[in-house]
C-alpha cells in the first residue's frame, strides 16, 4: 500500500515524514528526487540550461533555483515547459524508489501529490492541514524567501479545502508536536490494520 502524503507550503510534511520514518515506515520524497533528477550532470540539467541559457546555472555549473523560480513564476509557457520534462523523469525516479520499498506500507511525500499525475500511483491520500497564516510564518522562518514569494507558491498550490476534500485522511497540524505524534502513531496503526487485509 502506498500512501501519498501531501500538504501546502510550511503545513507541516516533514515533520509528519519524520515521524513515519521513526516508526520504520519508507518515505519517498518528491522534493528530493526533485532535486536528484537536476544534479550536476543530469540530462535533464543540460536541457533546462539549453532552453533558459547558461544564466541559470551558479558559478559552480549547478542549477539556480532562485532564477529558475522566479522565471517560472512570471511566465506560464516557461512553466508549462520546465513540467513538461521534468514531471514524467521524476515520477518514473518515484515508482522505482517505492517499487524497491520494504516496509509494510510506504509513504510518497509530495507538495504537488494532487497538481500532477502523482496521485495515480498512491492507495490513499494523507494530507497534512494547517491554517494559511501558520503556513506563511514557517514557511518564513525555514526559507529565505519573502512574504510575497510564499504567498505566490501557495496561490499555485491547490487551495486547503479542495486538498482536504480530496484527502482520505488528515492531520491537524497546528504547532502541537505532542497532538502530531499521537495523530501519527494513530493512522500508523490504522495502515498497518489495512495492510493486514
Amino acid at each position: 500500500m502506498i500512501v501519498g502524503l501531501t500538504g501546502g507550503i510550511g503545513s507541516g510534511k516533514s515533520e509528519v515524514s519524520r515521524r513515519f520514518e521513526k516508526l520504520g515506515i519508507d518515505v519517498v520524497d518528491a522534493d528530493l528526487v526533485a532535486r536528484e533528477v537536476v544534479s550536476l550532470g543530469k540530462p535533464a540539467l543540460k536541457k533546462i540550461e539549453e532552453y533558459f541559457g547558461p544564466e541559470i546555472l551558479l558559478a559552480d555549473q549547478t542549477l539556480n533555483r532562485s532564477i529558475l523560480r522566479e522565471l517560472i513564476f512570471n511566465d506560464s509557457n516557461k512553466k508549462k515547459w520546465l513540467e513538461s520534462l521534468l514531471h514524467p523523469i521524476i515520477r518514473a525516479d518515484l515508482i522505482a524508489q517505492l517499487n524497491r520499498s520494504k516496509s509494510p506500507y510506504k509513504i510518497l511525500s509530495s507538495p504537488l501529490l494532487l497538481e500532477t499525475s502523482q496521485h495515480e500511483i498512491v492507495d490513499r491520500i494523507l494530507v497534512v492541514d494547517a491554517d494559511e497564516s501558520l503556513q506563511l510564518s514557517r514557511a518564513m522562518q525555514r526559507d529565505t524567501n519573502s512574504p510575497d514569494q510564499i504567498k505566490k507558491i501557495m496561490a499555485t498550490q491547490m487551495g486547503r479545502l479542495e486538498r482536504c476534500s480530496k484527502a482520505d485522511d488528515i492531520i491537524k497540524n497546528h504547532g502541537d508536536f505532542n497532538e502530531l505524534d499521537i495523530q501519527v502513531k494513530k493512522l500508523h496503526n490504522f495502515y498497518l490494520q489495512l495492510t493486514k487485509h
